[in-house]
């Protein structure tokens, strides 16, 4: 729990609520049903283990905070998420109810620990340690199965390491709904460009053949979709888009619109993390991706 003043109102609250929500409980000393309250809400703070934070304010001190909100009564608890409030109750309640209300809004606990897991993933990540990545993604996806999000950013961070064989054993409980799920079906591109690159026995001689047989035919389109898929398998993403920007600007819908549907899941492959920020805001896009975007978009729409 934690008193909040107008002085700290923006850190404690807005900011913090960006992450997790905020109950911020409006209370005073001379208030019966606050002295009833106030010990529910510490206990369920202490219960729900980090799933929401408790802040208090008293409204007697802070009357501009309490203004603010409109309160007319007390106590009145406010529910922040994302800097702004969402929804609330007024009097005093008891466990069950409070309960109830919280869970309408709070993170599942297992949602939260895979979702912790996935941030200090990324976290570790940034400071370059790949191991400690790993092996948060892994609990993230062991937590929540069904995290589709963690389960592609470590397939995703185990290609990136050249761990195919275990890259392959983590994609494989969800590669029958992957056609269905867009980052999930990026991957799946990704995977089979390895495969196909494989067949190979020497990627510099295959290499070599493909620019060959396209010198001869400005048109053979499988010499350029399989130049793309070995760049894709290298990780040369833009030299992969570009190559398959030249299928498009021939046959936008070559081999079933394959080429567009390549090009998508590089991007989808490429697109860094999106940082959390204040409901409203954008998040800054990638460069890269934002000009890619854009050749495919004025190809296919030419």
């Amino acid at each position: 729990m934690t008193d909040v003043t107008v002085a700290n109102f923006e850190a404690e609250v807005v900011e913090a609520s960006l992450h997790t929500p905020v109950l911020v409980d409006f209370w005073a000393p001379w208030c019966g049903p606050c002295k009833s309250l106030g010990p529910v809400l510490d206990k369920l703070e202490a219960d729900y283990g980090g799933r929401f934070k408790l802040v208090k304010v008293n409204s007697d001190d802070e009357q501009e905070l309490a203004g603010a909100f409109g309160i007319r009564s007390i106590p009145t608890c406010v529910l922040m998420v994302g800097g702004k409030p969402v929804d609330g109750f007024m009097g005093a309640q008891t466990e069950g109810q409070v309960k109830a209300f919280l869970d309408k809004h709070v993170p599942a606990a297992d949602e939260l620990e895979a979702e912790s897991a996935e941030d200090a993933a990324l976290d570790a990540l940034a400071d370059g340690d790949v191991a400690g990545a790993l092996g948060k993604l892994q609990l993230a996806v062991d937590t929540d199965p069904e995290n589709d999000d963690a389960r592609f950013d470590l397939v995703k961070l185990l290609l990136q390491q050249g761990f195919e064989d275990e890259a392959k054993v983590a994609f494989a409980p969800v590669i029958a709904k992957s056609a269905g799920v867009r980052r999930l079906d990026a991957l799946n591109h990704w995977i089979k460009a390895i495969d196909s690159v494989a067949a190979h026995a020497d990627a510099e001689s295959a290499e070599a053949d493909f620019h060959s047989k396209i010198a001869a035919n400005k048109r053979d389109f499988e010499a350029r979709f399989g130049l793309a898929r070995l760049r894709m398998a290298q990780q040369r993403w833009t030299d992969a888009m570009d190559e398959l920007l030249e299928i498009l600007m021939r046959d936008k819908a070559w081999s079933t619109d394959l080429a567009r549907k390549t090009y998508v899941a590089i991007l989808d492959i490429i697109e860094p993390p999106k940082p959390k920020v204040a409901e409203g805001q954008i998040p800054p896009e990638d460069p890269t991706v934002v000009t890619y975007r854009r050749r495919l978009s004025s190809v296919v729409l030419s």
